[in-house]
């Protein structure tokens, strides 16, 4: 083991296998570690049928700090439920009757997860955060500017997640699996003993809900709601009416199942209409988008694309999404995405992420998607590679 201490080190520890080896390579890399595990939200009160689990169950608490005590550092436990809920699942059940479609995770590490390690972390005399993502972090030193980029294993990799986390986060900030597959962290979790670990199921759903009812949730949320919505129209982009929906706010774009319509083809949410209850259906050809709009920029290895014209990326439109090469154009505080190819049930409320190579350029909201109102000028596209 390293002897040498190379700082203070404040580690967010949600009780899973990833957070844990995190906290045990910094650890015995050298590093003074304090263990912190958040607690965001208490499902019982909220009404959900199912056993609480995931990053905020009694459990994963427990298991958290059973690392720590057998490592001997100390771990916390703080309630961030308050912050939590009125920003987070405030901004959820908002952006759901707006007719979006939110990404509570993103928002969560942008404006509470990352604020609230740090502000701990000065509180306990830390020089560094640390979080279990798959991601790689350094300091660009002809720009000066902390960049974020793709994690080594890129099945698991979730930079995408992180575009909205600031300079001076990054600059404090550790991710000691970025260079890791997800095999070696279950290896370094055998080689040290823990094997319950290794063998304890992990959690892919929203932390506020555990039975992955998001309709559930927002009718337990918003009382009256399923009233006042029911018995919307489904139409199609011409406005014929083809059928009644149980509410706009329990659709989201690109949806197929779960319609109840027979149209004599496979039916795909294209548009959800909040002011008049309609949600668009269409085929899957109606879809494709060649261009979206995207704004409340965060940028990272580019301070701002202003000035720069056509800057080609890659751009991923959700978290599972592949990314697609395209152009983008900074106008007032937006980046207008001109896409090469059409692409699919690209979702205002999601995240759109700008990679160039595997940096991170920035990331922003996507208000809209935009069929033909902004084609690609091809030439000036050709020019700017």
């Amino acid at each position: 083991m390293n002897t040498e201490v190379k700082g203070r080190v404040l580690v967010a520890m949600s009780g899973g296998i990833d957070s844990s080896v995190a906290a045990v390579l910094l650890h015995e890399q050298g590093y003074e570690v304090v263990g912190m595990t958040m607690k965001t939200w208490d499902y019982a009160s909220a009404g959900g049928s199912k056993k609480e689990t995931g990053c905020c169950s009694l459990d994963s608490i427990n298991d958290a700090r059973d690392i720590a005590v057998t490592l001997g550092f100390p771990h916390y436990i703080i309630d961030i439920r308050d912050e939590f809920g009125d920003f987070v699942i405030d901004n959820f059940t908002d952006e759901y009757l707006a007719g979006r479609t939110p990404n509570p995770c993103v928002l969560c590490n942008t404006h509470i997860k990352w604020d609230a390690l740090l502000r701990r972390a000065d509180q306990l005399g830390c020089q560094y955060i640390a979080t279990g993502h798959y991601a790689n972090i350094r300091k660009d030193e002809e720009t000066g500017r902390f960049v974020v980029s793709k994690g080594l294993d890129e099945n698991k990799d979730q930079s995408y997640a992180l575009w909205g986390v600031s300079q001076e986060s990054l600059s404090r900030t550790l991710f000691p699996l970025g260079g890791m597959r997800k095999t070696e962290i279950y290896d370094e979790a055998r080689r040290r003993g823990f094997t319950e670990l290794v063998n304890k199921p992990e959690s892919y759903e929203i932390c506020f809900i555990p039975d992955n009812d998001y309709r559930g949730f927002l009718r337990r949320r918003v009382p009256g709601l399923e009233a006042r919505v029911a018995g919307g129209n489904f139409v199609t982009k011409n406005g014929r009416v083809i059928g009644k929906h149980e509410g706009y706010p329990f659709y989201t774009i690109g949806q197929r199942k779960g319609l109840g319509v027979a149209l004599g083809y496979p039916a795909f949410v294209l548009e959800i209409r909040p002011d008049t209850n309609e949600v668009v259906l269409g085929n899957y050809d109606e879809l494709a988008s060649t261009a979206t709009v995207v704004g409340k920029l965060n940028m990272g290895k580019l301070a701002s694309l202003e000035g720069r014209g056509l800057v080609p990326a890659i751009v991923k439109v959700r978290y599972n999404h592949d990314g697609a090469p395209a152009f983008l154009e900074e106008v007032d505080g937006k980046i207008r995405v001109y896409f090469e190819e059409a692409v699919h049930a690209i979702t205002p409320g999601q995240a759109a992420v700008f990679y160039d190579g595997q940096d991170v350029l920035g990331g922003g909201w996507i208000e809209r998607h935009v069929i033909g109102e902004f084609p690609l000028p091809f030439a000036a596209a050709e020019a700017a590679l």
